[in-house]
């Protein structure tokens, strides 16, 4: 069977509220850590987020 193209991710944000995301990204074309800004629904506001590893 082949492998996948895609890892799944934790974005996490850095203001510490413990918000986070959860999605995919391709492992053969991206080899940096995410950084996004998205909504916080705990501070009403959009923040960095960053990639974590997912358990």
């Amino acid at each position: 069977m082949a492998k996948s193209g895609r890892e799944l991710i934790k974005l996490e944000s850095t203001e510490g509220t413990g918000t986070f995301y959860v999605t995919s990204k391709n492992r053969r074309t991206t080899t940096q850590k995410l950084k996004l800004k998205k909504y916080d629904p705990k501070l009403r506001r959009h923040v960095l987020f960053e990639e974590k590893k997912l358990k």
